[in-house]
């Protein structure tokens, strides 16, 4: 009978499926890739040249990451990507520091035609179809609710929250609460974490000038 473990020791949990790390990133054929980066190994990545990393991103389970096409997929530093995002970035989506994008939520940069007048879909031959592309970004200390989707051409200003559930169809200004379908502004949303960026900043400087 086999001995139970020792206090302390970790146990490999069979069902967790782990994350690449910035090195193996590299590996893969990201052209940029910063430090303290995390990918799901249950992540699907369409054109890795086309996808950058800043530092200290993680992005979990089960996103898809899609760059075909002309646009990129730059993400800066410290963003999290929740479970079950779509970014559909054939047109571009460019994420800002500290921007946070929770779980299910859907980013296209393109779009076809809804109105009847073309067909649909991406086995249809070009000629029949109409496309709407149009790049998206997201500022920086963005937030973004679960299930949220947000439609091409739409950028979010700095320090925009997206309660969960919401439709983008135009952009928003910065620092505001949004919520709904179509997303609207409730309210101003506070600026306090400037503050806390630029101490954890110069925190993170101190430390760093101890080192050398």
């Amino acid at each position: 009978m086999p001995s139970s473990p020792s206090v302390g020791t970790r146990v490999p949990n069979p069902l967790d499926s782990g994350y690449f790390d910035e090195h193996d990133l590299r590996r893969f054929g990201f052209p940029r890739v910063g430090t303290h980066v995390r990918v799901a190994r249950t992540c699907t990545v369409l054109e890795p040249a086309n996808v950058e990393f800043g530092d200290n991103v993680r992005v979990d389970g089960y996103t898809s990451i899609v760059a075909t096409g002309s646009g990129r997929i730059v993400l800066g530093s410290y963003i999290h990507v929740a479970a079950y995002v779509l970014l559909s970035g054939s047109s571009g989506i460019t994420v800002g520091d500290f921007a946070g994008i929770a779980a299910g939520t859907r980013i296209f940069s393109r779009t076809d035609d809804y109105s009847g007048e073309h067909l649909t879909g991406p086995c249809v031959p070009g000629e029949y179809i109409q496309v709407d592309c149009a790049p998206v970004r997201i500022g920086r200390h963005a937030i973004i609710g679960a299930g949220t989707v947000i439609l091409p051409g739409c950028t979010l200003g700095e320090g925009v929250a997206v309660g969960a559930q919401a439709l983008v169809t135009k952009s928003l200004d910065e620092w505001g609460v949004y919520v709904g379908i179509p997303a609207r502004r409730i309210r101003s949303r506070s600026k306090r974490m400037l503050d806390l960026e630029e101490r954890m900043r110069a925190n993170l400087r101190q430390r760093q000038g101890g080192l050398e």
